[in-house]
């Protein structure tokens, strides 16, 4: 499904279907303890339900499992779910995807433990989705919020790769990351109170191979480009990290946590 929105890539149209054989193989690159400081938080746990929003090919739900919360992923796009399904049933996890808006979903009151929204809060319109999240969360229930990106100015490779996804789309939001807390919209506060939040530094490991293809996965490359234009950067881009890249190597990124609990009437 395209989106389009004024205040991302100026309007640039994109959709992350297009991207969903790229995000399942090469999208999965949340490190270890970014799952344990949720998990450590008593989030996401066993007798625990907890609903991933935006959850693309199920990488949240996926990689927690493991932790024994009661699992439901939601995403707009139809073909990022198709993947959640294939690889959640290939590990034999039961996992329930369903294709519809983050806005749109539909489940009685009190019925979720925590919500987690991964690396997609800024897509949603908050003004129609908190009040639905803080109905269908229980009393005591967690939003939590999650990001990571890549340091473009402190890490050479992520640098030129993110300069050769600008010329391919000069609007791109993406680009020059730093470190900060998560964006939260001031509607949010209106429905929950802010319990912490965290920043902090990993180093995620890449072969030449999976850095193209996360690069290619990313919105201003993959959900974006043209075919023609697609092909022109793949090639420029492998000719990049054969030039500049070693075989394996770690790229410098910034993790971030968000937590909020129902607000109280």
């Amino acid at each position: 499904m395209q989106i389009k929105n004024k205040d991302i890539d100026s309007g640039k149209p994109f959709d992350w279907g297009r991207t969903s054989k790229d995000y399942a193989a090469y999208r999965d690159v949340y490190p270890p303890v970014f799952y344990e400081k949720i998990a450590g938080r008593g989030l996401c746990v066993s007798g625990q339900k907890a609903l991933d929003l935006g959850t693309g090919t199920g990488v949240i739900p996926r990689n927690m499992y493991k932790y024994g919360a009661d699992w439901v992923g939601t995403d707009i796009a139809e073909n990022q779910i198709h993947q959640a399904e294939f690889l959640a049933g290939k590990a034999g996890m039961n996992i329930e995807f369903i294709t519809v808006p983050a806005e749109e979903i539909d489940f009685k009151s009190n019925t979720f433990d925590v919500v987690t929204a991964c690396q997609c809060f800024m897509y949603f319109d908050h003004k129609r989705l908190m009040p639905v999240l803080s109905n269908i969360l229980k009393e005591h229930g967690k939003l939590v919020i999650l990001y990571m990106a890549w340091l473009p100015y402190e890490d050479r490779i992520a640098e030129a790769s993110e300069e050769l996804v600008l010329k391919y789309s000069p609007n791109w939001t993406g680009a020059g990351q730093k470190r900060y807390p998560i964006w939260v919209p001031d509607v949010v506060y209106d429905y929950f109170d802010m319990e912490e939040h965290e920043e902090y530094d990993v180093m995620v490991p890449f072969t030449k191979e999976t850095w193209h293809g996360r690069m290619r996965a990313c919105r201003g490359v993959g959900a974006s480009l043209s075919e023609t234009e697609l092909a022109k950067w793949d090639a420029e881009h492998r000719e990049l990290l054969d030039k500049t890249a070693p075989d394996e190597f770690e790229v410098l990124h910034y993790a971030a946590t968000a937590i909020f609990s129902v607000k109280r009437t």
